[in-house]
């Protein structure tokens, strides 16, 4: 019986350790639901084509090997130096929020700061992954299998 507790008790603490990690239908509705379609004039699919090569839709994603020092949180890979503060470096922190909300579950803070990033004369060229894979690239495939 004390080993059932035990068990019991040690995957409660591994799934709530494991990153959420979204299917592309799941996050392309999460992400409609929250105005993300045609924001800032990006359709749905760019911000999944997006999701996808920078996290690979993992909210747990982390990136601390950028070559000025900063690190990217989240499921957008937000950057400490502009977008969050980790109390390690200065950063503009113009989403006003600490960078270790980007890696939990729920993803309602990255989608208001990634709203703020695009907001920005770059736009989604902020991103280097959507330069790379989905700048002007056809991206239908993202959401011809989901029922949105």
């Amino acid at each position: 019986m004390r080993s059932i507790l035990i068990i019991s008790l040690l995957s409660c603490f591994f799934a709530a350790y494991n990153a959420k990690v979204f299917s592309k239908c799941e996050l392309a509705r999460k992400l409609k639901a929250h105005g993300m379609d045609g924001f800032h004039g990006y359709s749905l699919a760019n911000w999944v084509c997006m999701a996808q090569y920078e996290s690979d839709f993992n909210t747990r994603a982390f990136n601390g090997k950028n070559g000025n020092g900063s690190s990217d949180y989240g499921i957008f890979q937000l950057n400490n130096k502009w977008w969050c503060s980790d109390n390690k470096h200065s950063s503009a922190n113009a989403c006003s929020i600490m960078c270790s909300k980007f890696l939990d579950d729920n993803i309602d803070d990255d989608i208001i700061c990634a709203k703020r990033v695009v907001r920005d004369p770059n736009g989604m060229s902020a991103w280097v992954a959507w330069e790379n894979h989905c700048r002007n690239k056809d991206l239908s495939k993202y959401l011809a299998s989901c029922k949105l």
